[in-house]
This record gives C-alpha cells, structure tokens and sequence, in this order.
C-alpha cells in the first residue's frame, strides 16, 4: 500500500511537470508571484554584477526596483498565473517597448545569460529550469528582431 501511495505521487508529479505551459502549471513551478519576485531580483542583481551584462545594464534606470516589478508581473501572467502587468502598466508591448534600444545578438545573449544564472539560483526542478529559459528564449529573440528592424 505504501509503495502504491508513493508510485501514485510520483506520477501525479511527473504529469504535473510535463505540464508546463499549461494553464498555471509554469507559474506554481516557478513558485508565484513570490517566487518570480525572487526570480527578478535575482536577473538583476546579475545584471548588475557581469561584465557581459554592462550594455543592457546602461540600458535600466540606476534604481531597479520597478524594473524588478515589472519583470515579476510579466512573468506572472506570461506563465499562466494572474495578468499583474496589464492590470498595473496597462497592455504588454515587450517587443515594442525595447524597438528604440540597440539591441543585437550580443545583448539578447547577455540578457539570457543574466535568466540562465537567475533560474539556476532558483530552488526549480531541473527540468523546470531548462523549460523556462527555451521559453524566454521566444520574447529574447522577438525583442531583438524588433529591434534590428528600426
């Protein structure tokens, strides 16, 4: 009976994982709101730290407490979890938002290193890890061909 309970668990969590993506499954594994505040701080605080991260770093104000907000609330609904940006900053425009920037390869590669370093700090499974950084891949490259479009 107790192996069965334990089996029962363990596929419950294996259909759970292979569920990211869908309906809030990605925003519970990334630990909410909560979790993706953590997750922002972290981003930044690299941001902030590598030198490879110092073109994109000049590119946020020297305060980046909102920035941190902002990419929270993003993630938050981005995720399926509750729409915060919308409801705060109105509608999401991200590749919009960035076209007035110079942002290039080398820049969307700093970006996605300064996530990479973020999730791995992060207490995420594994295979979590790997999902959500090929996902933010997907903003990382419409931002960066938006960009080089201008």
């Amino acid at each position: 009976m107790y192996y069965t309970k334990l089996w029962i668990q363990r596929e419950m969590m294996m259909k759970e994982r292979l569920s990211y993506g869908t309906d809030d499954a990605s925003f519970k594994a990334a630990g909410e709101l909560a979790g993706l505040t953590k997750l922002s701080q972290s981003f930044y605080g690299y941001m902030d730290t590598l030198a490879s991260a110092r073109t994109i770093r000049a590119m946020h104000p020297d305060d980046l407490s909102e920035s941190v907000k902002k990419l929270a609330y993003f993630l938050s609904g981005w995720l399926g979890g509750p729409k915060h940006y919308p409801a705060n900053y109105g509608p999401i425009r991200i590749p919009a938002a960035h076209q007035h920037l110079a942002i290039g390869h080398e820049e969307s590669d700093a970006w996605i290193e300064c996530m990479q370093h973020a999730v791995n700090d992060q207490r995420y499974d594994a295979d979590f890890k790997e999902y959500l950084v090929t996902q933010l891949r997907v903003p990382a490259e419409r931002i960066r061909q938006a960009c080089q479009s201008t």
